[in-house]
């Protein structure tokens, strides 16, 4: 199950979770995002309690910061985080297999 956070909430999750964080930075007027969506929240429902699934919208006012600070300059980019920091990056739309492979090596 995908869950919508803010920067903050990214922060605060990403500091104190003991599995891996995917977060999904997307925009609502980005096709490839809305291509990506399906296929992101069919992966977090295989991988429901082996890790958590988020996604920000780049464009609110108080998630601008945490795309700032990931260096997200092209979206959808799935940011893979363990203990507290950025592990790995997927960028642009992949297929549910790619997608996978890439929760798989981040797990």
């Amino acid at each position: 199950m995908v869950k919508y956070v803010n920067g903050k909430d990214l922060e605060e999750l990403i500091a104190t979770s003991d599995k891996t964080v995917f977060c999904d930075f997307w925009a609502t007027w980005c096709g490839p995002c809305r291509m990506l969506a399906p296929v992101y929240e069919e992966i977090s429902d295989k991988y429901e309690g082996k890790a958590i699934f988020v996604k920000i919208d780049v464009d609110e006012e108080d998630s601008e910061a945490a795309a700032v600070k990931y260096g997200i300059t092209s979206i959808p980019n799935v940011i893979a985080f363990k203990n507290g920091a950025p592990v790995d990056n997927n960028l642009g739309f992949v297929p549910a297999e790619a997608l996978e492979k890439f929760v798989e090596k981040n797990l």
